[in-house]
């Protein structure tokens, strides 16, 4: 039964939705870095008294904004644990990968919400940012930390506001110790001033419905979000359905225990409930740092993709995002596992092993609903690009787009981010005019299109060239398995990475590399994968294929070859 009348409701609803839009907005507005300016990798949500997560800003990244009860929630623990109550005036820092956060780099900050002396929610925005003081340059591309010491300054609920109090000893920390001081430190300023604008926006909000009301609006949306959610599995048959991908891991290393890992997915489908059991993923591999924590990374690419499959905003329309929606979910990963790994493990390249999760859950669900879902994606790739300018750090980073596959009656989206990511590229103005790289070329492949009724997302071409000396590391993933095909549909492409040297040679590098200095002149060249087709080639239209070739994705050779039945 409704606690409240379902128009005030309703309005509640759209201001809670208002207020995380206006912060993520506000963030976006202040911040120094393109990584939260232009690619939008930030989070922003609203949650109760107790971590339950209210409303998240629709533009934020899922694994920002989705973690963000996890990191209230042990907020909250780690607090009780040292006898730290919270108060008026707080400010919260916290970036614990084993306490809520997908991994370091990505620092929340939590006000929370008091009326009339009484705790009633949590206003937080969370961020990536460009070095958190790891031992190498930059926050991603750390493939070689052996363990989460070596990852990176730890924040554990840490008031760098102290009943308004600001604590000088904690900013003196910051930038003592991370680089690129001026752009990660106004990054953290942005994010407490969009922190306390939700707070401000919330409070308003319930003095002018009263708490009760809204707090009654709040768990009718989280009912309606679970009722649709259990709807959805309820129409699913029972049983249980596996799925197997595999990540590359460290292709260049002996050891095959570091190398070509399965995740393994069963969905167990029981009347309205779903478990989640990734039994039979490989083994943690404790001194390499592509583990995921599994509250804050796995949990969140589990739900995501559940959502998206069971919830279409097509079909659904805009549903309350909301802690409601995860309530019929249960998760089930053994301890010591890539997908639940033990501290001190490392966990910061856990970016690209969290989304081939991500299309491995997808690829359990095409037994159950193959018209809800797409082919394999063309997984991700991030890289940190740093140097010395007058004695000081420049860090840049960059998330390289994937593809997605093809899906029933579309083809599949090409050079995006794909599935937890979705963030947007970074425009090659904004790169060259910060850091010494020039953009050589950035277009889709050619002759890389998975064949299939619904064709393959393509992947890009990125040529970075060093204008200066520098430095790269790169996280990533698709360099020995090709995007699974669908319903008859070819696999995708694989990615490649080469270094062109000054003299015209080159160098194949595997998709993990550790930090590497490069000299100017020197070019980074990075092929993206494309996403695997969808149903038979012999499918395709004529019209789609000739449009193929028109648009210049193929050659007509190329056609002929892969569309052999219809050319």
């Amino acid at each position: 039964m409704s606690r409240i009348d379902p128009v005030t409701g309703a309005v509640i609803q759209g201001a809670l939705e208002s207020i995380a839009l206006e912060m993520g907005h506000k963030l976006m507005r202040m911040s120094y870095s393109s990584i939260i300016r232009e690619s939008e990798d930030f989070g922003a949500a609203l949650t109760d008294a107790d971590g339950l997560q209210m409303c998240e800003c629709k533009m934020s990244t899922p694994l920002q904004s989705g973690p963000i009860p996890g990191y209230v929630r042990n907020v909250l623990e780690v607090l009780a644990e040292r006898n730290d109550p919270v108060r008026p005036g707080d400010v919260i820092m916290h970036n614990d990968p084993y306490g809520g956060a997908s991994h370091g780099p990505d620092v929340a900050f939590c006000v929370p919400v008091f009326f009339e002396d009484q705790l009633i929610g949590w206003s937080v925005t969370t961020a990536h940012h460009l070095d958190i003081g790891a031992l190498s340059p930059g926050s991603c591309g750390i493939v070689d930390a052996v363990d989460t010491y070596a990852e990176g300054l730890q924040f554990k609920a840490i008031k760098v506001f102290d009943e308004g109090k600001r604590n000088d000893a904690v900013w003196h920390i910051l930038r003592a110790n991370i680089r690129a001081t001026d752009l990660v430190v106004g990054d953290m300023e942005a994010q407490i001033e969009a922190s306390r604008i939700g707070a401000a926006r919330l409070l308003d909000l319930v003095e002018r419905y009263g708490l009760d009301a809204t707090m009654a609006a709040f768990h009718d949306l989280m009912d309606y979000s679970e009722r649709l959610m259990r709807d959805a599995i309820r129409s699913l048959p029972d049983g249980d359905y596996t799925a197997t991908t595999k990540i590359d891991g460290y292709l260049d290393d002996p050891n095959p225990a570091r190398r070509e890992l399965p995740l393994v997915v069963t969905l167990k489908v029981r009347g309205d409930d779903l478990v989640v059991d990734l039994t039979g993923t490989a083994p943690q591999v404790s001194d390499k740092p592509i583990n995921m924590p599994f509250v804050g990374t796995v949990d969140c690419a589990v739900w995501l993709t559940i959502r998206s499959i069971l919830l279409d905003t097509v079909t659904y329309g805009a549903i309350p995002q909301n802690s409601g929606l995860t309530r019929p979910i249960e998760i089930v990963a053994p301890k010591g596992c890539l997908v639940n790994p033990i501290f001190p493990a490392p966990v910061i390249a856990r970016f690209c092993p969290g989304n081939q999760l991500a299309d491995t859950v997808m690829k359990a669900f095409a037994q159950i609903v193959p018209d809800q879902v797409s082919a394999g994606i063309g997984n991700l790739r991030v890289v940190a690009l740093s140097g010395l300018r007058d004695g000081n750090h420049w860090v840049h980073m960059e998330i390289m787009e994937g593809s997605y596959g093809g899906r029933n009656g579309l083809d599949g989206m090409d050079a995006v981010d794909t599935l937890y990511a979705n963030t947007r590229n970074n425009p090659i103005e904004d790169i060259e005019s910060h850091i010494p790289i020039r953009v050589d070329r950035y277009e889709l492949r050619e002759e890389a299109m998975a064949a299939g009724q619904w064709r393959g997302g393509i992947g890009a071409i990125r040529v970075f060239t060093f204008l200066d000396e520098a430095g790269f590391s790169l996280e990533g993933e698709g360099h020995a398995f090709e995007p699974w095909g669908f319903e008859g549909g070819d696999d995708g492409h694989k990615a490649t990475l080469t270094l062109m040297h000054t003299d015209g040679s080159t160098t194949e590098l595997p998709s993990k590399v550790p930090y590497f200095k490069v000299k100017a002149g020197e070019k980074l060249i990075s092929t993206g994968p494309s996403g695997g087709g969808y149903g038979a080639p012999a499918l395709r239209s004529k019209e789609a294929i000739a449009r193929d070739v028109a648009d210049g994705l193929i050659s007509e050779e190329t056609a002929k070859r892969i569309y052999p039945d219809n050319t």
